[in-house]
């Protein structure tokens, strides 16, 4: 009823407002149907009407609100011409102190007075705030429905200019102006080359993560592969023979899919940049995402190719088909014991979600490695080979490695250090956003958590008084297997504001299977270039009065 209540409430201050005589005459000239003409006497709530009669017509007015003040809004344009406006003046138009437009088609909304109303909450609608609502309607369909589409004219205030184009920002000799279209809600880090993030409000609404906002990690251009001639060169062992697998050989493995999330080593640097500066993109809590994908398991592959497990060490290298303007490609590796073990479910991945991967998720193969660091999730890829040392790629000897708190970069040494492979627990909450102010009954908060490896989270603390007493969230999503936990957990928790309190301190911590906990500061986990950052996830919120 609430609902109800906040979406029609407009439509029926609109409607009492047709008692007056040119708007009554405009519906009466407009409509073609005597139905929706207005009656005066229906609109008065007198002491000679019974109660029950006035609770019908209240009824009426719920029904018909939206539609009596939809017809008003259609006679009131057809009297004037629409207003024009270009894509700039829109972008202006984004803040509650600038006023919130949107675009549709061609066509212009003041939402402003509507945000408030929205019933997915103002900041979904504050997305688009600015901008187009097709990328998010797309998203979540639900929206494209005509009684949605009625609320949405009455806030009309004209037309987009037709000669108004949105100007390319990108050169045709610069080598990132073939990269894809992406979707406007993602968070942008850097846009040469692309890399965003989610919202916090997005990124925890599915335990899979739809493609479009999947968070995305580029080193270099998007590459531009044709399915029909992509051949994936294995190279054989000593001695044997390699193979150039086409997209249809691959397609003859066994079909094998894992609902699997990817972490970057960077996601939460923003907090170790609070602490002291680093190195590396400015990642909030959203460099992370989970997907369910599909292709042929690397062991079967390699088997393939007439490789086998050595007592030696050894590691499979990856090599992907983006390159820098020297021709040097993004590569990566994993060792060669986790590559050739089926329960690793290492994938050489051609479907994301049921679809082929997406260009800035490695389409047409990538490779995607359950438990590890996302550096080693090579996409494009283009080569595989076994080697007795790990890639020489600078991604993987001079990057994506953790140091001492005492390391800067006078004293670092590269070599000293391991590459990340498994990450350490992690968790996050993405509900309520920091610095929001919450109703003082009670408080939902929400969240993920995960631990590479395969190690399952067994819990999630939530403490609302900056650490000083703790309460278990309630564990969503998929049944975790023991020891091959490759996807996160939601988790949510509702609980009682406590009497008085302005403001919260929510802090959430995470447990795996190995009783792994999350440390409760960035100082002593803290490192040149601001990776493996898992402390206590803290947000402050404000209780209304």
């Amino acid at each position: 009823m609430l609902l109800l209540r906040k979406v029609v409430l407009p439509g029926i201050q609109q409607a009492c407002r047709l008692k007056s005589t040119p708007s009554r005459l405009c519906i009466q000239a407009c409509s073609t149907n005597d139905s929706f003409q207005p009656q005066h006497h229906i609109l008065a709530f007198s002491g000679d009407h019974s109660s029950t009669k006035g609770w019908r017509v209240m009824g009426t007015l719920l029904g018909l609100g939206a539609v009596l003040a939809y017809h008003d809004y259609q006679c009131k344009a057809a009297q004037e011409p629409p207003r024009i406006y270009t894509r700039e003046e829109v972008r202006s138009h984004s803040s509650p102190e600038t006023g919130i437009w949107v675009t549709l088609g061609s066509e212009v909304f003041d939402v402003t007075e509507f945000v408030d109303l929205h019933p997915g909450g103002p900041s979904k609608l504050m997305l688009a705030a600015g901008g187009p609502l097709e990328p998010f309607w797309a998203l979540y369909a639900v929206h494209d429905q005509p009684h949605v589409r009625e609320i949405l004219a009455q806030y009309k205030i004209g037309e987009l200019s037709p000669e108004d184009k949105a100007p390319s920002t990108l050169k045709t000799s610069d080598p990132y102006a073939n990269d894809p279209i992406r979707h406007p809600a993602l968070k942008v880090n850097s846009q040469r080359p692309f890399n965003a993030e989610p919202p916090p409000e997005l990124l925890t609404e599915n335990y899979i993560t739809p493609n479009p906002i999947f968070f995305t990690r580029n080193h270099l251009p998007v590459p531009n592969l044709d399915p029909d001639t992509y051949r994936l060169h294995v190279v054989g062992p000593p001695g044997g023979q390699s193979l150039y697998l086409s997209l249809d050989d691959l397609y003859q493995f066994p079909k094998h899919e894992i609902t699997v999330t990817l972490q970057c080593a960077g996601n939460r640097r923003s907090e170790m940049t609070r602490f002291k500066e680093v190195r590396g993109l400015e990642w909030n809590t959203g460099a992370i995402s989970t997907a369910r994908w599909a292709g042929a398991r690397l062991c079967d592959v390699l088997a393939q190719a007439g490789h086998q497990l050595s007592e030696a060490e050894a590691h499979v290298c990856f090599e992907g088909l983006d390159s820098d303007p020297t021709g040097t490609a993004y590569g990566a590796s994993i060792p060669l014991a986790r590559a050739m073990d089926p329960e690793a479910e290492v994938l050489l991945a051609y479907e994301m979600n049921g679809q082929p991967l997406p260009r800035d998720h490695g389409f047409p193969v990538r490779v995607v490695v359950p438990g590890v660091v996302g550096a080693r999730h090579v996409k494009w890829l283009g080569k595989v080979s076994v080697e007795p040392e790990e890639s020489h790629s600078h991604w993987q000897r001079r990057d994506y490695k953790g140091f001492s708190p005492s390391v800067d970069w006078d004293t670092v040494d590269f070599d000293s250090a391991p590459s990340i492979q498994e990450l350490p627990v992690q968790s996050a909450i993405t509900q309520p956003k920091d610095g929001e102010t919450i109703e003082s009954r009670e408080v939902t908060i929400k969240g993920y958590a995960w631990s590479g490896g395969g190690r399952a989270v067994v819990r999630v603390d939530v403490s609302l008084d900056g650490g000083l007493t703790w309460q278990a969230a309630e564990l969503d999503g998929e049944e975790q297997r023991p020891r091959k936990a490759w996807a996160w957990r939601l988790w949510q928790l509702q609980a009682p504001v406590p009497a008085g309190k302005k403001e919260l301190n929510i802090i959430c911590k995470a447990v795996d299977d190995s009783y792994n906990v999350q440390p409760d500061t960035v100082a002593p986990i803290w490192n040149l270039r601001g990776v493996l950052s898992n402390a206590w996830h803290r947000i402050h919120v404000h209780v209304a009065p």
